[in-house]
């Protein structure tokens, strides 16, 4: 803690230079994420995994601000990965970190960042094995970015994925929409919430393993990230080939997200969150879907429809909710998400053509 009315600690282009202070904020800041802060440090890290098949993801993560209410960057890169392995189906197992550090970074901000990657890597029951550290000028690195990659084991042997997906499918979705995007909106605006509205951020492989336990099998899983529900359905729609039906009236908002949104002219199905998934499962699963995550917040929100050849086919068939017959076939030739507003008609669903909010993950 430093003295009243000394300066902060603060990052050096040093400590990014492969010397001795580099050495000290390794030691100093570092090796504690580590199973074994002692152990000697090398160029890689030796795995010994169990036998199995794995899945592996890297990202990156830039937002703004670095804190944010319900998290931080640490937090965030964590999860965010894990969470990409969990939508594979696999459990999260070893994680590497690599930090780009701007000169000048205050030392207490990046304990506090390196302390909520230490207790998300718990709370996602995963190991930091391995990473790297460059510093780079100040002006040029807006304080911190953060990499992650992960290393999962899959649970499962057939796929989950879009290539899975088939006409008669159900959409479900885990729990609210928009947190994340307006709790960084708000920070990043010093808009004043009351109550303040928290992020989502947090890991899904809990879920997605309560679900395998429960004998559902999902045909994909996909977390709702930049973009929102919007992005990763017209994304789902296009690999499979197929269009998704949506209900609005069934797709959950807080009532703080749907009135900030509104106050702001934006969509809440465009928001970015970091704790939501859509999971595609066949009717047969539904019930046993919906059990588990209706007390959590999640609901039904469509279905999967086959696409049509004729292009010249009339309006669009009727959206309602899940019946025990086969979907009908879609008058639409090119896979797309419609979406049955509140008011009665019906609207395609389209992704932004570019970023509601930059920086947001």
């Amino acid at each position: 803690m430093t003295a009243l009315g000394a300066p902060a600690e603060r990052i050096l282009l040093g400590h990014g230079g492969g010397g001795s202070l580099m050495q000290q904020l390794i030691d100093a800041e570092l090796r504690s994420l580590y199973p074994d802060p002692a152990a000697p440090l090398h160029d890689a890290a030796r795995l010994e995994l169990p036998h199995g098949r794995l899945a592996f993801s890297t990202d990156g993560y830039v937002v703004h601000p670095l804190e944010f209410p319900g998290g931080d960057i640490g937090r965030l890169a964590v999860v965010g990965t894990c969470n990409d392995l969990a939508m594979a189906g696999a459990r999260p197992l070893q994680l590497s970190l690599a930090l780009i550090l701007e000169e000048g970074l205050e030392l207490a901000l990046l304990r506090r960042i390196l302390a909520s990657v230490r207790a998300a890597a718990h709370e996602c029951g995963v190991q930091v094995v391995t990473g790297d550290t460059k510093v780079v000028e100040r002006g040029k690195g807006d304080g911190a970015f953060l990499t992650t990659t992960g290393i999962g084991l899959l649970t499962q042997q057939q796929p989950i994925g879009p290539e899975a997906i088939q006409a008669g499918d159900q959409l479900v979705l885990s729990g609210d929409l928009g947190r994340h995007g307006i709790a960084i909106l708000a920070a990043r605006h010093g808009l004043e919430l009351s109550p303040p509205l928290l992020s989502d951020c947090a890991p899904l492989w809990p879920l997605v393993e309560a679900l395998l336990a429960r004998g559902v099998r999902p045909h994909c899983l996909r977390d709702l990230t930049r973009g929102g529900l919007a992005s990763a359905l017209h994304e789902l729609a296009t690999a499979a080939g197929l269009e998704f039906h949506l209900q609005e009236g069934q797709i959950p908002v807080a009532v703080a997200v749907a009135r900030c949104a509104e106050l702001l002219g934006l969509d809440p199905l465009h928001l970015a969150n970091e704790g939501r998934l859509v999971a595609v499962v066949a009717r047969s699963d539904l019930a046993a879907t919906l059990e588990l995550l209706e007390p959590l917040g999640g609901a039904w929100i469509g279905s999967v429809v086959a696409t049509a050849s004729d292009p010249l086919a009339p309006g669009p068939a009727a959206i309602g909710p899940p019946t025990s017959g086969p979907a009908a076939p879609s008058p639409y030739q090119l896979p797309r998400v419609i979406l049955a507003t509140a008011f009665g008609s019906q609207r395609l669903l389209v992704p932004l053509s570019g970023e509601l909010l930059p920086r947001i993950c």
